[in-house]
């Protein structure tokens, strides 16, 4: 039997296995009523969640990985199926687990790792040659997404209302960048022109998306459009990233003299995390989303400027933690995932009309690439999931009282699918244009 049959088998054995789970929760229970007295360290539920979720992640990823699929897909779908064993094996276990507070800030700060890292493998330069695609394709990758989700949910849901339309539309509007970048990242397509339009277009995309919140949220409370309150917003949103990308340039040199000269041990990859922190929470005080900071911060945090050689660089230093934290993120997405909106025909076909305009309306980004030799079927690709910024715009919307819970499962399963569909297709995308470009090399004469 194959490696990798001896794993798929092993994972059946514990998932069918798993019907002891509880009989072992019940006796566990039981022994700590029974010991009241005793002390119990309130780090224990953290630890053993940690296991479960850190397990889930590694298990689900190699089996992905031998399947020759981004290992980022092998977690969110290990991830729903502990989310689900409830309803799938009647295994209440790992609930509790799930909603810990801690683990959940835990996965909070591996998503800003993960845009951290992404932004220490680009270049500010690089990134700049590519500026003009970048903002034509977040534009239209806002505009598109926008107009045919609401012309769809004004179509198929007319009695939801225009408040309704306006988030349904603007749900379908902001990037997932962490999905992206974690894609580019398992397949080593993070230098590749590509993934520098997608991850600039995906900063610009969800700066430009939680404009539009904050616009179509202002509409439906105050019940109609403030000029003045747009254009504030937007002018704050656009300062804060451009100006902390320029400062940050600034302040790196400054900062990489300074703890060239430390002596204590750890300096660098501590300076790194303080610097990453910094800029996420200047992000929040803004108005916007922490990992638009920690994107800015990876992207001027340059380790040329560190003459201490007697550590890694800072990419080096920051991988252990990224192999940790990054992959909780992920398993968590997914088990957020409730597989019995599926049950519903009336929210599937809802999810899948909108799914449909949230893949087309991405499509005709490629349309804003103006590099000759960038694959714009991939940039188009890389621009579709919505992850956890479709899930925002759905709560806040719900949270507001203009999506019912229809709407907000059918959300649900659009943030899924593009979720779902994004690794598989721009895997093949890349590699596709990679045998084209091979085979045209092939083809000419010596």
């Amino acid at each position: 039997m194959s490696r990798t049959k001896k794993l798929a088998a092993l994972l059946m054995f514990i998932l069918l296995g798993s019907g002891i789970v509880p009989q072992l929760t019940g006796a566990v229970s039981e022994i700590n009523q029974n010991h009241n007295n005793h002390f119990s360290d309130p780090i224990a539920p953290v630890i053993l969640a940690f296991i479960v979720i850190l397990l889930t992640a590694k298990i689900g990823g190699e089996l992905f990985e031998r399947f020759k699929q981004p290992a980022v897909l092998g977690e969110l779908v290990f991830g729903i199926i502990i989310g689900n064993l409830a309803l799938i094996a009647g295994i209440h276990s790992f609930e509790s687990l799930l909603q810990n507070e801690s683990i959940d800030i835990m996965a909070r700060l591996g998503i800003m790792i993960l845009l951290f890292q992404a932004g220490l493998e680009s270049n500010v330069k690089e990134m700049a040659k590519v500026g003009i695609s970048s903002f034509i394709v977040a534009a239209i990758g806002v505009a598109a997404p926008m107009a045919l989700g609401y012309f769809i949910s004004s179509w198929i849901l007319p009695e939801a209302g225009f408040a309704a339309h306006l988030f349904i539309g603007a749900a379908l509007t902001a990037t997932s960048v962490g999905i992206t970048a974690r894609v580019l990242k398992d397949i080593n397509k993070l230098a590749t022109a590509e993934a520098k339009i997608i991850l600039g277009a995906a900063v610009i995309d969800d700066v430009l998306g939680l404009i539009l919140l904050s616009i179509v949220s202002g509409i439906v409370v105050a019940g109609s459009v403030n000029a003045s309150a747009i254009i504030s917003t937007s002018l704050i949103s656009f300062i804060f990233l451009f100006g902390s990308i320029l400062a940050g340039l600034w302040l790196s040199p400054i900062i990489g003299r300074w703890v060239s000269k430390m002596k204590v041990e750890g300096m660098k990859i501590v300076t790194a995390f303080l610097f990453l922190f910094s800029m996420a929470y200047l992000a929040d005080l803004f108005g916007l989303a922490t990992i638009v900071g920690a994107f800015a911060a990876g992207l001027v945090l340059d380790d040329v400027h560190f003459k201490n050689k007697r550590e890694h660089h800072i990419e080096v230093l920051v991988k252990p933690l990224y192999c940790i934290f990054v992959p909780m993120f992920f398993v968590l997405m997914g088990a957020q995932v409730k597989l019995n909106v599926f049950l519903d025909p009336k929210i599937l076909l809802i999810a899948l009309a909108l799914t449909f305009a949230a893949i087309i309306g991405k499509q005709v980004c490629g349309l804003g690439v103006r590099c000759k030799s960038a694959n714009k079927l991939a940039v188009g690709i890389g621009m579709i999931p919505r992850g956890e910024v479709g899930l925002i715009f759905a709560i806040i919307g719900k949270e507001l009282g203009v999506i019912n819970d229809s709407i907000f499962g059918a959300i649900i399963i659009l943030v899924i699918l593009t979720t779902l569909l994004t690794p598989p297709l721009l895997k093949w995308s890349l590699e596709k244009k990679e045998k084209e470009v091979s085979a045209a090399l092939k083809s000419k004469p010596a």
